[in-house]
């Protein structure tokens, strides 16, 4: 018989982390580490976020919904996973109501149409927006978050 050791096995489900809603966006907040973050969106149909640039890779599967980055014309539907490199620029604008899964590396850049920097996302920056949203509307902050 083989025996295994090392870390055990981060988990959570999705129904002990309470979606928090501000606008057109829903986000729940599944992990942050130093490196990287997962979180899930579910947008409205016609929103959109601000040109911003990867400084890592991320990673995206769409539950439900269409949507795309305006620069690459290129529909990301139900059942669609996608990979960005790190450096990837791009506009992402929500067609239809969209439940997306996204792992995050570092951070995004985000940019007005100047091309300034207008601020600056990561897991920490959105683990501290979650929580403030969560106190917000009274919702108790879960203990289940990974790290």
């Amino acid at each position: 018989m083989t025996e295994t050791s090392g870390p055990l096995v981060g988990h959570v489900h999705s129904d002990d982390i309470p979606w928090v809603t501000i606008g057109p966006v829903g986000l729940q907040v599944l992990r942050v580490s130093p490196d990287t973050w997962v979180v899930r969106n579910r947008f409205e149909a016609g929103f959109q976020l601000p040109t911003h640039k990867h400084t890592g890779g991320v990673h995206a599967y769409t539950f439900s919904g269409r949507w795309r980055y305006k620069e690459y014309g290129i529909d990301y539907r139900a059942g669609t996973f996608i990979h960005e490199p790190p450096g990837s620029v791009h506009t992402l604008t929500i067609e239809e109501d969209s439940d997306i899964l996204f792992i995050l590396e570092g951070a995004f850049i985000e940019y007005d149409a100047d091309g300034n920097i207008t601020g600056v996302t990561d897991g920490e920056s959105t683990l501290n927006a979650y929580y403030a949203m969560c106190d917000d509307a009274g919702i108790p902050r879960p203990q289940g978050i990974l790290s």
